[in-house]
């Protein structure tokens, strides 16, 4: 039970953060529930499908669907309320970044694969929806970016992994796991923390234009 609360949770918050995308791109209602339903389920449909549990659970359970409408109904006619939050889209996917990672993880141990493996579906659950969602709305994935995103859901993934693998208590490290993921992508987000940047270097021709 707490599993599938703590998933249908990061589905709606995943809804939220592509309904509110949606809105700023000027979407009509019936795009703003696309990318909602899109940005809530694509990482979990792509975890489910690479560790065989078919059909997946954001299309064989009704809850998923319920969740991702309504949190798209919310984000489209609240939108000025979701607005008066900082920076909304990114507070909203920084909560489903580390519901999924621990989520994702745990299902993906549940069905047996190592601890390492594990941790990388549970990344694969944390930045499916949200790379939908931006090729949805035309941006460059926020994983592509120099932002810590991928490496927070795999410090909250592996954090799962790792505690599953020693034998620990589920409970303290969950909260371990998405404690640490949110941390991390917060302090990306208000403290500016990112990965180095690749600096291509100029050509000769470029210095004589």
């Amino acid at each position: 039970m707490l599993f599938t609360a703590m998933d249908l949770a990061a589905t709606f918050v995943f809804a939220i953060s592509g309904a509110t995308r949606g809105v700023h791109k000027r979407l009509d209602l019936f795009g703003v529930l696309v990318v909602a339903w899109a940005a809530a389920v694509a990482g979990g449909i792509a975890r489910d499908l690479l560790i065989g549990a078919i059909p997946p659970a954001a299309i064989a359970n009704w809850p998923y669907l319920a969740a991702a409408l309504a949190a798209g109904l919310l984000g489209f006619f609240a939108s000025d309320w979701i607005d008066r939050l900082r920076t909304p889209v990114m507070l909203f996917d920084a909560a489903g970044l580390c519901l999924f990672a621990v989520t994702g993880t745990q299902k993906a141990l549940a069905y047996g694969l190592n601890p390492v493996m594990a941790a990388a579906l549970g990344v694969v659950t944390c930045v499916g929806g949200g790379v939908a969602r931006d090729l949805l709305t035309l941006q460059v994935p926020t994983v592509l970016r120099s932002e810590l995103y991928a490496v927070a859901a795999l410090a909250g993934a592996g954090t799962v992994a790792l505690g599953t693998w020693l034998g620990l208590p589920s409970l303290p490290v969950t909260l371990a796991g998405a404690g640490l993921c949110l941390f991390l992508r917060l302090m990306s987000i208000y403290r500016g923390w990112h990965l180095p940047i690749a600096m291509a270097k100029k050509r000769s021709s470029d210095k004589t234009d």
